[in-house]
This record gives structure tokens, sequence and C-alpha cells, in this order.
């Protein structure tokens, strides 16, 4: 599942792709509208602004506003800077790879030879789907689980 971190990231980057061209966007607006805490979504915006996915423009007018397009950030970029990985389990990470504790050898392992098919699968679909992409069927339609 995702942290409530990576959701709010996430929200967050939407946000301000709904708002791109249209100059920088108060964290108040941002916060209110999202619902998230303005302490925590602070923490959030300064993460994405040191990744180069946020500008921030102090002063008056100022606020936050995307630091690419919305067409070159996807859903992978922010789940990886966020979470760190797309691995459900450590020995399937490209990026922050462990062997698992209390496993056969992973020569053996079918569980993580699962695992990286399924990271595989989910990294083609995050890192294809961007935040300028719209949504495509109505969210009424999608079962809750």
């Amino acid at each position: 599942m995702l942290s409530q971190r990576t959701r709010y990231a996430i929200r967050a980057l939407l946000h301000l792709a709904d708002s791109y061209g249209k100059g920088p966007v108060p964290l108040a607006d941002i916060a209110a509208a999202q619902k998230i805490p303005a302490k925590f979504l602070t923490v959030i915006l300064s993460e994405l602004g040191r990744a180069g996915l946020v500008e921030t423009q102090r002063g008056k007018d100022g606020g936050y506003r995307l630091g690419r397009r919305p067409s070159e950030i996807s859903y992978g970029d922010v789940i990886r800077l966020t979470r760190g990985s797309l691995a459900l389990v450590p020995c399937a990470s490209r990026l922050a790879y462990e062997p698992c504790k209390n496993c056969v050898t992973q020569e053996q392992c079918r569980l993580r030879w699962v695992m990286l098919q399924v990271r595989d699968e989910m990294a083609r679909v995050l890192d294809t789907i961007r935040l300028s992409d719209p949504v495509p069927v109505p969210l009424e339609n999608v079962a809750a689980e």
C-alpha cells in the first residue's frame, strides 16, 4: 500500500498540474483543497523541490509550481521518490535491494521470481502514466477494496 506521504505528494502534484502555467499556487490553497495538513505538506513539497519536481516562488504572489511539465512527471517518479522503491519485497528492489531475512536461497525462492515480475509490470504501468494523463474511467465505476 502507498504511504500517506506518497498519496499526499501525488495529490499535491496533481493540484499543481491542474494549475500548470497559471503561476504559483499558495501552500494554503493546496493544503485546503487537498485536505493535507500544511506542516506535512511543507515537508513534502520541500522534498519534491530538492528532486526538481516542484519550484518555489517567494513573496506576496509566491507559492509552488511544477518544476517540469506535467507530461514529464510519471507516477513512478513520485512513488520512487517518496517510497524509495516499487518492489513489494526488498529482494525484488532495483534501487534498495536487500536479501530477505529467513529466506531460502534466492535461486530457490519462487516468491522472489513472482515479485520481480510484479515489480517490472508495476514499473511499466507507473512509468507510463503521467500527471497530465486524464483518468480513463469515471471514479464512481471503480470498485473499492
